[in-house]
């Protein structure tokens, strides 16, 4: 049985019954059959299907994102907005997987050689609870575009949300096995990766998970795609308009309420600005509203469950008994449900837990640097690579230090975010693969040489 619980309200929202082996075997089944005929279908008709999935997901906006907001805590008017994302990766792939999958030409011996891209299968999707719509989405539009079908192993406090996603994409007439919802626990989803009805697994999740799946795929010979954990730096030079930068930290940070595997979590800024930096940074989070997620002034809901409440807590509480300071917040907030105020903590170093660990909640860690290169040493000196910020008015040497960032994307001048027209990933412990854009496309594809004498 899973339990989904609001961590508004610490009240229980549903009971499911965990599908057994046989009711997953079903579901699989039906990949498999869909996945033959779907394979068939001109790139035309599966570009309007995903149209159709988009419009009655803009349709259903308000109700969906309610959904995500009962199960997982993000702020409804965010929620809104995950919603209207998925929408448009689902149209971008539906008007540009044509492009990304036609016949390469390719010169050789042959009277005529080409590359093609085909279909795998079905494709296994084991997938997080922070952004229970958008994760789930941009991984499918493109799978799906490329001739693919998928079943989902969502997070278990996201279980309604995938029971909805499920319908959705019926209702807007997706062929039945095109896309299928598993109820079942992390524990046993080695036994589905390593089923021969699945041809190949993405998964976003933690170091932990993705070490797992990559066990098992690996030993089952599965390609996968693993996009894990972050700790971005946001890293600031002395020349940056500490304005702007400041006003996007607490965007980058407490978006989602902080938990997001491309939040930025290392706020490292040159000595020369760092004093004021830090009391701008800390004076505009400390403006945020915290509430009810469902109230559409609130900017920073609950964390999503009360163990990754005490898991923040426990890393400020380390960090600040190491040597660091406390400038704002600090505390779970007293009450119903999982809240923690909005933290500060300043003058962290290297050795601490809010340095070297994922911080996955509202609390940012903000590090003095002596110069850019210190700054750019300090960003590296992570296990995790997934995102970085840099923020300088010199965009030229930005470029420069840029290529020395060990990440999967350098945003200069701006916050770290997913788009569709664009690969997402990491390196490092941050997984490997990419998402999204044609490299995206061609993960799951039988990359295929043609040549004909």
């Amino acid at each position: 049985m899973i339990e989904t619980i609001d961590p508004a309200t610490g009240a229980v929202l549903e009971r499911f019954a965990l599908m057994n082996a046989e009711e997953i075997g079903a579901k699989l089944d039906a990949g498999v059959r869909a996945s033959v005929r779907w394979a068939q279908v001109p790139l035309e008709e599966r570009s309007a299907v995903l149209r159709a999935i988009a419009a009655r997901l803009r349709a259903e906006r308000d109700s969906l994102a309610a959904t995500a907001v009962r199960e997982m805590g993000k702020p409804i008017v965010q929620a809104r907005a995950e919603v209207e994302k998925c929408a448009w990766g689902l149209e971008y792939f539906a008007d540009h997987a044509a492009a990304m999958l036609a016949e390469q030409p390719a010169e050789s011996s042959a009277a005529r050689s080409y590359v093609a891209f085909r279909p795998l299968g079905v494709l296994l999707a084991i997938m997080p609870w922070n952004f229970p719509f958008w994760q789930v989405v941009r991984a499918a539009a493109p799978a799906l575009m490329a001739g693919n079908t998928m079943v989902l192993k969502h997070a278990a406090n996201t279980t309604r949300c995938a029971l909805e996603l499920e319908r959705i994409f019926g209702e807007a007439g997706a062929p039945d096995g095109l896309f299928g919802a598993l109820i079942a626990r992390g524990e046993g989803i080695d036994a589905v990766v390593a089923d021969p009805r699945i041809a190949a697994v993405t998964l976003t999740g933690s170091e932990r998970a993705g070490a797992s799946v990559a066990r098992t795929a690996g030993n089952a010979l599965k390609k996968c795609v693993l996009e894990l954990g972050g700790s971005d730096p946001f890293v600031v030079f002395s020349d940056a308009d500490l304005d702007a930068a400041s006003r996007t930290a607490v965007t980058a940070r407490f978006q989602n309420n902080g938990e997001s595997c491309i939040a930025a979590k290392r706020f490292i800024v040159e000595q020369a600005v760092y004093d004021e930096f830090a009391g701008r940074f800390a004076e505009l989070a400390g403006t945020q509203m915290v509430g009810n997620p469902m109230d559409e002034r609130v900017q920073l809901g609950p964390c999503a469950r009360e163990d990754l409440r005490e898991s923040v807590h426990a890393q400020v509480s380390a960090s600040v008994a190491a040597g660091a300071r406390l400038t704002l917040g600090g505390k779970p907030i007293g009450g119903a449900g999982y809240f923690y105020e909005p933290t500060i903590v300043t003058e962290v170093v290297p050795g601490m837990p809010m340095f070297d660990e994922e911080v996955f909640g509202p609390a940012a860690a903000v590090v003095r640097a002596k110069d850019r290169e210190h700054a750019i040493a300090l960003a590296n000196a992570s296990s995790f690579g997934l995102g970085s910020s840099l923020w300088t008015r010199d965009v030229a040497a930005a470029e420069t230090f840029a290529a020395r960032i060990e990440a999967g994307a350098v945003f200069i001048n701006g916050m770290v975010a997913s788009d569709p027209r664009l690969p997402f990933g990491g390196v490092k412990k941050s997984g490997y693969g990419r998402e999204l854009s044609a490299f995206g496309i061609h993960e799951f594809v039988n990359v295929q040489t043609v040549w004909i004498g």
